[in-house]
């Protein structure tokens, strides 16, 4: 006989040897071993732990780990919230470009429209813009109406020639100097600095000095052309060495060229009447005063032929700007190249210096300000440059005119007065980029 805290006493010990009953206690029934019960028992836990990633159990932080109020703990939580959606993508720099390219046309589009309104209502007898737009409107038959007998003589004949030649002039030095640079690869290069522009001169003034006038009003042009083709094919032989353009040849270059252009200007102003003197003075200083409509019409086939044919070049001159190998490997042939924009240029320049002599640092400035606003991609620099340079000659005519009345400033003396420190600290910001010229 037991006694019960006998029984109690024995129970844990007997344990082992039996399941312990299940549910409806079928634990008892199976007659499974021990060790069965065990692998039983043990299962479900295996496969929790199989379906349940491990976690590494946590230390508490310590004194110096813990969590200040308000700090932000890493749970498991937080690595299962959903990602959260991606920004969209920026613009291509390409498609950014375009876009700064067009509102950049655009403004000096704009520009170059209020420019040639306010210069065509300022002077000595000022027209209100208001009614440069009416006697316009009614000029072409759009409504408006005309002004008195003097307003409208001094607006068509005197004011809108010189307003619409300062247009010409400028588009053309500044489409010339963008493919000037691009043609010798050079930043440095200029109409005027490199002597094509007093070499055009020379023509002109050859043709004033000698009477010449076999072409009619297309004489000086015609000389102006033929001679800044035979300049600037002498300074793109003399700059080239080696298969390549330096800058120091191409600058001493166009300082020979210029010093003995400006030679032969002095021997046919030694020659001259008192007439033709006057007439070589307004080539050497550079103006439109003396602007009419027979010289917008001589001027313009030149300037318009010129400005249409540059920007389908403009592809070509980006190829070339990767050097002269890359340029032939990708099919251009680049000495054809090279003489059809010479040809371009110095119809170009031959068609602004014989109507408004030498003005300087147009072709300089203009596509330098442009690389800096949109970069040197000659799609936009080309044409860009003709508006622009556009833009700068109307309001340098405008100012020559206006800062020192009833006198009149010569125009290429003030451009030269504000290109000349440009031109002078573009050389110094080119040397030290290069290190030195050497």
């Amino acid at each position: 006989m037991t006694l019960p805290h006998e029984a109690e006493t024995a129970a844990p010990e007997s344990g082992p040897e039996r399941s312990p009953a299940g549910p409806g206690g079928a634990g008892s029934a199976s007659g499974r071993s021990p060790q069965g019960a065990e692998r039983t028992a043990a299962a479900p836990s295996d496969a929790e732990n199989r379906s349940a990633p491990e976690e590494t159990p946590r230390r508490a932080p310590g004194p110096a780990e813990a969590p200040t109020p308000g700090e932000a703990t890493t749970t498991k939580a937080d690595h299962a919230k959903p990602a959260k959606p991606a920004k969209p993508a920026k613009p291509a720099a390409g498609v950014r470009r375009g876009r700064k390219a067009f509102w950049l046309a655009l403004a000096l589009l704009a520009t170059l429209l209020l420019l040639a309104l306010v210069s065509a209502g300022t002077g000595a007898y000022r027209i209100p813009t208001a009614d440069v737009l009416a006697s316009a409107q009614h000029r072409l038959g759009l409504g408006g109406a005309p002004l008195d007998r003097v307003g409208e003589s001094v607006l068509w004949n005197v004011r809108l020639p010189r307003v619409v030649l300062a247009l010409l002039v400028g588009a053309s030095l500044g489409c010339a100097g963008a493919l000037m640079q691009g043609v010798f690869g050079n930043p440095l290069a200029e109409p005027g600095v490199i002597g094509i522009s007093a070499g055009a001169a020379v023509g002109a003034v050859a043709a004033i000095g000698l009477g010449l006038s076999f072409f009619g009003n297309w004489t000086i042009t015609v000389c102006a052309f033929v001679a800044g083709l035979i300049t600037v094919s002498s300074v793109y032989l003399l700059s080239r060495n080696g298969g390549k353009t330096e800058v120091v040849t191409l600058i001493l270059t166009g300082i020979a060229v210029n010093a003995f252009a400006g030679a032969l200007i002095g021997l046919f102003v030694f020659f001259a009447d008192s007439g033709q003197v006057n007439q070589i003075t307004f080539w050497q200083l550079g103006s439109l005063a003396q602007a009419t409509w027979p010289k917008v019409l001589a001027v313009l086939p030149c300037a318009v032929a010129g400005l249409l044919v540059a920007p389908f070049y403009a592809r070509r001159l980006d190829l070339l700007s990767l050097g002269e190998r890359p340029a032939r490997h990708l099919g251009i042939d680049v000495e054809r190249l090279r003489l059809a924009l010479i040809l371009v240029v110095a119809l170009l320049t031959a068609a602004a210096v014989a109507v408004a002599g030498v003005i300087t640092f147009i072709g300089l400035l203009v596509p330098h300000l442009l690389r800096m606003a949109n970069g040197p991609g000659h799609r936009f620099l080309v044409p860009g440059s003709a508006l622009a340079g556009a833009v700068v000659l109307v309001a340098g005519d405008l100012a020559a005119r206006t800062l020192a009345q009833p006198a009149e400033l010569p125009l290429g003396v003030l451009t030269a007065l504000i290109g000349s420190p440009f031109f002078f600290w573009l050389l110094r910001r080119t040397r030290r980029k290069q290190g030195g010229w050497a």
